[in-house]
């Protein structure tokens, strides 16, 4: 094939097909013809001097209206809005900080810099060099001298530019969300503000930050359905991890006192308003602790970050005032029973529980077998979550949880039927989970062959690991452990409703 034909070929691809949308068309067109008019629209670099936000902080205070500077700025990016008034335009560039007015006069500009602004489009993304003044009407703009189209695009933007009013597209495309609506935009820095205020607060509590493995022969730490995979050189199965727990337990043994990680969990389960099936964790150890120690420092840790986002330890919450004041109210599992269920947890017999339990979830009809299989205390915590949870707005530390749900707790120092775990309540969402964690490694082994007897009717219960045994058995110290939800507590100081605004990108069904 020949030099000429192997060109047209390649031009042949990119034809825009018959029925393409007239503007994404035009798009295409304006781009053409800056390529045959020797303008690249993708060069390779542009010094920026200033962001909008360095020029809103410098000169705001500085200029009266129709002042100018003679300081010289650089500035780059996207194209949101555009008012051609013949022989000038105005223009909003915005950037990651924000956006600013550009004027430009089409005399003062060079031919090829002018030939280039007249195939702009709102969405392209373009540099300007000028100067730095404020408008007769008060507005701080910049007085361009040089103008460059940095990246010429083919779609075009959506026509709102506050935001995506259809969900769909604005999860799918993250992207356009994030050019849209500078308010998305501001959740995500925020979230990235959070987890480096969580490191920073840990580091001054002297926990060392590690990593652990994500790849895992075995899983465990947590009830939940695993992702899989195989690994070919190894020929071996792998799980993506539900929780880093056991990998941290072993550090403790093996002398680190104070180990915290944030990473990502992944569990093969439902999509709701508060669940993803890839979520951010971070878990911490603490030796020579208990749960009760670590209520304190679950306290002080979500205070300092209310404080810290929120100028206030009262924020708002979907329209509920929550008050973050210490201390928090404390309500154990039976307690809540009692309260909310009115059942006597110690008094009703099993069946009642069960007929208890139907009638406020029709849907076990469909699984009495199942419902019949479960023991007293996991039936105390289903009633748990369908009558008290709804119930805790205010802060709420959910303690003292049934033994047969908690395999790697302590036993309850005052009730064998209990173990010393908290669940930590926020705006009706569990935010995290705590225990005084199990070091007796034949009642650990104990609990874990349990669990394991139970996988042939729930497969989320917990596998054996021997690895972890065997840590156990080399002696790990008392010691207090916490799970925090990142995701979760995202969503309590951004105010909003749903894990997915608060996901860069959701999981969502392939299109």
């Amino acid at each position: 094939m020949n030099q000429s034909n192997t060109k047209q070929s390649k031009e042949d691809q990119i034809m825009p097909s018959i029925d393409e949308n007239p503007l994404r068309a035009e798009k295409r067109k304006k781009l053409n013809e800056l390529k045959k008019a020797g303008i690249n629209p993708f060069p390779y670099r542009f010094s920026k001097s200033h962001s909008t936000q360095d020029i809103r902080v410098t000169y705001n205070d500085k200029l009266e209206n129709g002042e100018k500077t003679s300081d010289i700025v650089y500035l780059a990016g996207r194209v949101l809005t555009m008012r051609n008034m013949g022989k000038a335009s105005f223009f909003n560039l915005s950037d990651q900080q924000g956006s600013l007015q550009i004027y430009l006069k089409n005399e003062e500009i060079e031919a090829k810099q002018l030939e280039a602004f007249n195939k702009l489009d709102i969405g392209d993304i373009v540099g300007v060099k000028g100067i730095v003044f404020r408008t007769q009407k008060g507005e701080l703009s910049v007085y361009a001298q040089e103008f460059v189209i940095l990246t010429k695009t083919l779609e075009p933007l959506p026509e709102k530019y506050h935001g995506l009013a259809d969900i769909e597209i604005k999860y799918r495309y993250r992207h356009l969300d994030l050019i849209t609506d500078v308010e998305s935009k501001n959740v995500f820095i925020a979230r990235s503000k959070i987890i480096r205020e969580i490191r920073k607060w840990m580091e001054s509590q002297n926990f060392l930050e590690v990593e652990t493995p994500v790849l895992q022969p075995i899983y465990g730490g947590a009830s939940a359905h695993p992702f899989s995979t195989h690994h070919r050189a190894l020929d071996m199965k792998l799980y993506l991890k539900i929780s880093p727990e056991l990998y941290l337990k072993r550090l403790i043994v093996g002398g680190f006192e104070k180990v915290f990680e944030i990473g990502k969990n992944f569990r093969n389960e439902g999509i709701d308003r508060t669940h993803n099936p890839e979520f951010t964790m971070m878990e911490w150890y603490e030796a020579y602790t208990d749960y009760n120690d670590q209520q304190d420092r679950f306290e002080s840790l979500v205070c300092y970050l209310v404080q810290t986002m929120n100028g206030s330890l009262t924020l708002n919450y979907q329209g509920q005032e929550i008050s973050f004041e210490r201390p928090w109210k404390r309500l154990t599992v039976l307690d809540g029973v009692r309260e909310y269920a009115k059942i006597d947890p110690d008094t009703t017999p099993l069946p009642v529980l069960r007929e208890k339990i139907l009638e406020l979830d029709s849907s076990w009809a469909r699984e009495k077998d199942k419902l019949f299989s479960l023991s007293w205390g996991e039936l105390i915590m289903e009633l748990f979550e369908l009558t008290v949870e709804k119930h805790l707005v205010q802060p709420t530390f959910v303690m003292d949880h049934p033994v047969e749900i908690s395999p790697l707790t302590k036993i309850h120092r005052k009730d064998t039927r209990l173990v010393e775990r908290f669940e930590p309540f926020i705006a009706g969402m569990e935010i995290g989970n705590s225990y005084s964690e199990l070091n007796d490694p034949e009642e650990q082994y104990l609990r874990l062959k349990e669990q394991e007897s139970k996988r042939s009717m729930d497969d989320e219960a917990h596998p054996m690991d021997e690895d972890f045994i065997h840590a156990i058995d080399v002696g790990m110290p008392p010691t207090g452990g916490v799970g925090l939800g990142i995701e979760r507590l995202v969503m309590l100081l951004t105010n909003r409703s749903s894990i997915r605004d608060i996901i860069l990108f959701p999981t969502m069904k392939f299109k």
